[in-house]
């Protein structure tokens, strides 16, 4: 691991949020990504043959906040609709969360733009009211943030430019959440998009989040009260090599974590990143075994799945949308098994009902934002 001096002095305040970072990195629990735009969950709801209401949206919410996931999930990553939403009770999303002893969590940024001058490569917008936000988010009950960068990977990207850019914003967003009192969750996703091997997103992985850490360091980021969320190391989905096993992501993913994540840090969450529901969990446990035989100590090796949590539970409720008890009941199922997984101790079989690749091409920029 790489020892970092970047680190702001503690005080009362950060205590706070490093009990925070260190409550969400918790072995043994990971975090819910379930912050999709209303753009983007629509697009799921569609597909599922249902119309993309509040309601709806409420309603497939509704599965996973009140399912039995305190012992799997440590947090859930909320978008900004969902934090004002209640549940059939009446009892607010947050507060459902809360009781289990989950930690609300909230989405920042305001999507993808592209670049200017850098074809097919994108920034991400929201520092503008990011401050002003945060304050209302804390108010409203978030205590950790999420903003995410997305980086393409081919032989020449991503772009230096890109890189240094996407690493500044990150930078940025991360000393605003924790002045007002959120941990921040620094994502510089590379995408799976392309043909790129295993062994070319390992180079890029590591370029990638060396230069986020360095923009955290200068900009006297509190490490400690910092998670960073990051694809494993996987190639490309048009890679004509043969399918890696999950032995050799496990080993090509702790490699690069350890030669670039500070030891103050106190958890890596990753992404299920468009693999399947049963991929994302036997290469987490593969990642974990590993780390274990390397005789790994210092931050968590956890997850943040989005899809890689959620399509089974898709499928089930927009079926039968009165049929929650079966559709929380795989929402739990699919956070214990992960959560075994980050521990070393996944065992099938997996209880997803879906074998297809989670892999959506739609989560891209906005086409009627101007480039930054």
């Amino acid at each position: 691991m790489v020892a970092e001096n970047g680190s702001a002095h503690p005080t009362s305040s950060t205590e706070e949020l490093t009990k925070t970072a260190s409550r969400l990195a918790a072995k043994g629990r990971g975090l819910l990504a379930s912050d999709e735009s209303i753009g983007t969950i629509g697009k799921r709801i569609e597909k599922a043959g249902l119309t993309n209401t509040e309601e709806n949206r409420r309603s497939y919410r509704e599965n996973f906040y009140t399912a039995d996931i305190g012992e799997s999930i440590s947090g859930v990553i909320l978008f900004k609709e969902a934090l004002c939403q209640k549940a059939s009770d009446g009892s607010s999303f947050v507060e459902c969360l809360n009781k289990q002893g989950v930690l609300a969590g909230i989405k920042v940024d305001e999507g993808l733009v592209p670049f200017e001058g850098h074809e097919g490569e994108t920034v991400t917008r929201g520092l503008e009211h990011l401050e002003a936000n945060c304050q209302q988010y804390y108010r409203q009950g978030a205590r950790f943030a999420k903003w995410r960068a997305a980086l393409k990977v081919s032989d020449k990207l991503p772009s230096k430019d890109a890189i240094e850019q996407n690493a500044q914003q990150l930078a940025e967003y991360a000393v605003i959440c924790q002045s007002c009192g959120l941990v921040p969750i620094v994502e510089p996703e590379l995408l799976i998009d392309g043909d790129h091997t295993l062994e070319r997103f390992a180079a890029a992985s590591e370029e990638v989040i060396t230069c986020c850490v360095q923009h955290l360091k200068r900009r006297h980021v509190c490490l400690e009260a910092c998670l960073l969320k990051l694809q494993m190391v996987i190639p490309g989905t048009d890679c004509i090599q043969p399918k890696p096993t999950p032995q050799q992501i496990a080993q090509q993913t702790f490699d690069v974590m350890q030669r670039t994540v500070p030891v103050q840090c106190p958890g890596i969450v990753f992404l299920s990143g468009g693999q399947t529901e049963e991929e994302a969990t036997v290469n987490l446990n593969a990642i974990n075994l590993h780390a274990q035989q390397q005789k790994h100590d210092g931050w968590s090796l956890t997850f943040s799945f989005g899809r890689g949590l959620q399509a089974s539970v898709m499928s089930i409720w927009s079926k039968d949308q009165s049929n929650k008890a079966e559709a929380k009941s795989m929402a739990a199922a699919l956070a214990a098994a992960n959560a075994n997984a980050c521990q070393g101790k996944y065992a099938p079989p997996h209880p997803s009902i879906l074998k297809e690749s989670l892999h959506e091409k739609f989560r891209g920029w906005n086409a009627n934002v101007k480039s930054a």
